[in-house]
């Protein structure tokens, strides 16, 4: 079965349901209408533009070019890991840790299911590589995102106890270990969500895709199931390094707490 084709009409048919939700959000008074408004706009002029240059990128399947957008997609990742976070990490070092658990994980992950997994020829296949390192990496980013959130908000919040353990001889790693575990568990949270309702409650992006344009139902969730075990391995390795280098990031060599590295919320 051919996919069927979607008219601007269709899509604007579509929109006016967040135009419908917008008017009765200004309505009632929740003053999002602006914000919705300008995310939704934002979200379609981002999406055309992908849609362009993957079009681009497909026909002309040049490594250089996947490797680019690879770069940028995980620079972008890297900073909004940081920009939902209420007390990020200042400068360089918060953006990095993103960027780094990001790379040794989510970007590593592709590359092994791209030639040991699937097996693609090319390997960098782009009708397979950049999907993948997508769905891989926007799941990994959130991971990360809540793991380092929750990491920074439990130091400050609990300072006063990560204190008295220094004082009473805890080393470093023995005084964050509980903040460490929460931190990991708070990232893996979504993931362990999405593992969870996949079939029973939701059907998964990618399935649901694959289903639409055509491809039989048994082999759309095996893809489908082996998307949710990259991606959850991705999340998992990802936050558990992300806590890592923050966890060390938040003290100095002498093993201070350094609560000054961190940004105050505007």
């Amino acid at each position: 079965m051919d996919l069927y084709s979607l008219t601007p009409l269709d899509l604007a048919l579509a929109a006016s349901l967040v135009l419908l939700l917008g008017v009765v959000q200004v309505l009632i008074g929740l003053g999002l209408f602006r914000t919705l408004a300008f995310n939704s706009a934002r979200m379609v002029v981002q999406l055309l533009l992908v849609g362009l240059i993957l079009q681009a990128v497909f026909a002309a399947a040049s490594l250089a070019w996947i490797a680019l957008i690879a770069l940028v997609m995980l620079s972008l990742a890297g900073y909004e890991v940081t920009a939902r976070q209420k007390r990020p990490i200042r400068g360089w070092s918060g953006y990095s840790i993103g960027l780094m658990a990001m790379s040794g994980t989510a970007l590593v992950i592709t590359l092994v299911a791209l030639t040991v997994i699937i097996q693609t020829d090319p390997w960098y296949e782009p009708q397979y590589a950049i999907p993948l390192l997508g769905m891989i990496l926007g799941n990994t980013m959130t991971g990360i995102g809540l793991a380092l959130n929750h990491l920074t908000q439990g130091a400050w919040n609990g300072r006063a106890v990560l204190e008295a353990r220094l004082i009473l001889g805890h080393d470093l790693s023995k005084a964050t270990r509980e903040l460490r575990s929460e931190s990991m568990r708070a990232g893996m949270i979504p993931t362990l969500n999405m593992l969870a309702a996949a079939g029973v409650i939701s059907l998964p992006g990618m399935m649901t895709g694959q289903i639409l344009a055509g491809t039989p139902p048994v082999e759309a969730v095996k893809y489908q199931i082996m998307i949710m075990f990259l991606i959850a391995a991705a999340t998992g390795f990802g936050s558990l390094l992300a806590v890592q280098l923050g966890a060390k990031r938040l003290f100095d060599q002498r093993e201070r707490l350094r609560l000054d590295r961190l940004k105050t919320p505007k």
